[in-house]
This record gives structure tokens, C-alpha cells and sequence, in this order.
């Protein structure tokens, strides 16, 4: 492996992060070059010899106790999802890559049933790479209308929902906050990686945003790690003008590396009004709204 490898971008980038009055530290010595930590300064506070800690920085070690990774953690001020992701990484650089182009990922019959009761909300299944791997008629239409309906079905021609978030100009027009969406998709990206750093798909999907877009290298550089749960987006919909949505992350049971997700709204909010519209709009048929019955 060329470089220090993801472990030791993401300790250089946390490491670069913090300035020594962030962890306690008066600043001595000849001016500082490089923003951040020094590489000795983390191996103090982590309690660790400085070669030791240059050599796993650097690609070197890959063996690294759950005692050495609390420390340097605690060292790095890293909250929780980073702890996780330090700890994902970590492991993956323990194993040899495997170097095999993995199978498409498919979608199990009760994954498509469970996409299908949900018929009343936009909803989609991503793979792991964030590729679609279907979604129903309302959450093609919200996010997606301008693509074809089947484009899932076929490996070769499956949307990627990070792509498109960079480079369809219909998706960066779509989120009124599109820098707030694309820092979500991208510290779940790096979440990805960190699961699965010998995907060879997922390495191409990151080097073709890298080499097309500008905003994804600088929020890629970055290593921020934001799992994707719950967000709400105000979209400027083509359709029905502007809409809220709450875009909600499931995880699926039978298939850990695919996650339903499912846009949903207020009760009785002018969102709901416009996704009716939406429904209309596509010739579903229009779900009654639930009325609240008094409490006994």
C-alpha cells in the first residue's frame, strides 16, 4: 500500500486539528510550520514513544493493543463515532486486502416487501457504496424523477446517490443546504471506508469525486465522520416547489450493509400537502390522512 494508508490520514488529520491549548499545552520551543499537534507532542500526551507513534502514523505498525488506541483517542479528543471508526480502521489495517472485485449487491425479497409497505413516504434502499438498489414511485419522484424509474434493476446503470449529490446538477439544485447534505454523505463515505477499505468499488467511487469535484476533495480531506440517522432538508422540488423532509436511516436487518431510507413529514404540514401533490402528480393514489382520536 502506497501512503500511509486510511489509520494513518485520519491520525495526521485529527492530529492537525487540535492546537496545543486545546489539550493543555503552552506552546515552546521554535515556531510551529505545520498547523496543529506535533507528532511528539500527541505521543506525550498519549503516553507512547514517539517512533512508535510515527511508525502507525505512517503505515508502518498495525498492531496497535485496544489500550493504545484508548489512549491516543483520548489524546485526540475524539468523540464517540471517531472513537469508532478509529477503532474500524484499525482493525482493517491488521488484515492483508483481499484484492477481490466484490459481487453487485442484491436486493432480498423481504427487503423489496419492506420497501413496499412504506409505499405511504418516499423511501429507497442504498448499498453500501450509497448505490440505489430500488426505491418506490414517491421517493424516485422527490429525489430522483429526472432518472429512470428502473435504472436500479441494473447493476451497470444503478444511480449512486453520492454522485449524484456531486455531480447532477438536478441534486446540488435540489437541497436548499447542499453543503450540509453533502458533509452528511461524505462522513458517511468515510464510515464506509472504514468498514470496508478493500472494496475496490467504493475506492473507485472516491477517486472519481475526487478527480471531479473540487468540494468533495476539500470535505473528503477533511476526515470528519458523521453517521447519516435522521436530518431534515428543505428541497426546492421542480414539481411542488419547496418541501421539508426528515430523511430518516434505517438499518436492515438480514443485509447490516444496506439501510432503508425513508423522507417523511409533520402531520398536516404544508410538506404533506405537497407530497400529496407529489402522489397526485405520479397518479398514486392519495393516502387519508389519520385523524387523532380523543384519549379515553
Amino acid at each position: 500500500m502506497d501512503g500511509p494508508g486510511p489509520l494513518g490520514d485520519f491520525l495526521q488529520a485529527r492530529r492537525a486539528r487540535l492546537r496545543p491549548e486545546d489539550v493543555g499545552l503552552r506552546e515552546t520551543g521554535p515556531r510551529r510550520r505545520v498547523a496543529g499537534l506535533r507528532r511528539e507532542e500527541l505521543a506525550q500526551l498519549a503516553g507512547v514513544s514517539v517512533s512508535y507513534y510515527t511508525r502507525l502514523e505512517q503505515g508502518l505498525s498495525r498492531g496497535a493493543s485496544a489500550e493504545v488506541l484508548d489512549a491516543i483517542a483520548r489524546a485526540l479528543l475524539l468523540d464517540d463515532h471517531e472513537r469508532q471508526h478509529l477503532d474500524r480502521l484499525a482493525n482493517a489495517a491488521r488484515r492483508m486486502p483481499r484484492g477481490r472485485r466484490p459481487r453487485p449487491e442484491k436486493l432480498a425479497d423481504d427487503t423489496r416487501d419492506l420497501l413496499r409497505v412504506v409505499d405511504g413516504a418516499p423511501a429507497m434502499v442504498l448499498g453500501r457504496r450509497t448505490d440505489v438498489l430500488a426505491w418506490n414511485t414517491l421517493g424516485h419522484a422527490l429525489l430522483a424523477g429526472h432518472l429512470d424509474f428502473h435504472s436500479p434493476e441494473d447493476p451497470a446503470l444503478r444511480p449512486n446517490m453520492s454522485r449524484m449529490l456531486f455531480l447532477d446538477p438536478h441534486c446540488r439544485e435540489l437541497y436548499a443546504d447542499w453543503k450540509r447534505k453533502a458533509r452528511a454523505v461524505v462522513g458517511n463515505l468515510r464510515i464506509a471506508v472504514g468498514k470496508h477499505p478493500e472494496d475496490p468499488l467504493l475506492a473507485e467511487l472516491i477517486g472519481e469525486l475526487t478527480m471531479k469535484s473540487p468540494e468533495f476533495v476539500a470535505l473528503w480531506g477533511d476526515h470528519r465522520v458523521i453517521p447519516c440517522d435522521a436530518a431534515s432538508y428543505e428541497l426546492h422540488h421542480p414539481v411542488v416547489g419547496t418541501v421539508t423532509v426528515t430523511q430518516q436511516t434505517l438499518s436492515i436487518a438480514r443485509a447490516p450493509d444496506q439501510v432503508l431510507i425513508v423522507c417523511t413529514t409533520p402531520i398536516r404540514s404544508p410538506a404533506e400537502e405537497a407530497l400529496t401533490l407529489l402522489r397526485q402528480a405520479n397518479g398514486l393514489r392519495v393516502r387519508p390522512t389519520p385523524t387523532a382520536s380523543p384519549i379515553a
